[in-house]
């Protein structure tokens, strides 16, 4: 199921994922990776942050966070617990997201993979997005979707 994120529940679940899954794929330098760790709480507390678990008391097992922008959705983070994969849950985490920013006026989305990151890269492919530019700054690449 998907839900909107409880804060007391479940940050210490979803800063776990990020320190799995999203932090060892990041070529940022640890100082700024510290700097970004720190400013978790306040992020996450911008925008929204979806929760899929496997029932509407557990844990999640994994999130999306992400931002509107005028007529832009930004996917922020996305992540998967690796026990939880390959169930669909990505999918259908960017889908709510997707449908949530069209309900409200967007009509294209954005978001940044790490240099190296071919799953992600894949996946984001597959849901229609394609790469824009390379960051050289972040060692990101920007992919952009535009929905119909």
């Amino acid at each position: 199921m998907i839900r909107y994120r409880r804060p007391k529940q479940d940050d210490v679940v979803i800063f776990d994922l990020i320190e799995r899954q999203l932090v060892p794929l990041s070529h940022l330098p640890q100082t700024e990776i510290t700097k970004i760790k720190k400013d978790l709480p306040r992020r996450l507390g911008h925008g929204i942050t979806l929760v899929t678990c496997p029932d509407y008391e557990s844990d999640p097992n994994g999130f999306v966070h992400f931002l509107l922008h005028g007529d832009l959705l930004y996917i922020d983070m996305l992540a998967i617990a690796p026990e939880a994969r390959r169930k669909q849950l990505g999918n259908m985490l960017m889908d709510r997201a997707e449908r949530f920013a069209l309900s409200r006026g967007c009509h294209r989305s954005k978001v940044s993979v790490d240099l190296g990151n071919t799953a992600a890269l894949a996946f984001y492919q597959k849901l229609g997005y394609s790469v824009a530019r390379y960051q050289s700054l972040s060692f990101c690449y920007e992919l952009e979707k535009r929905f119909s």
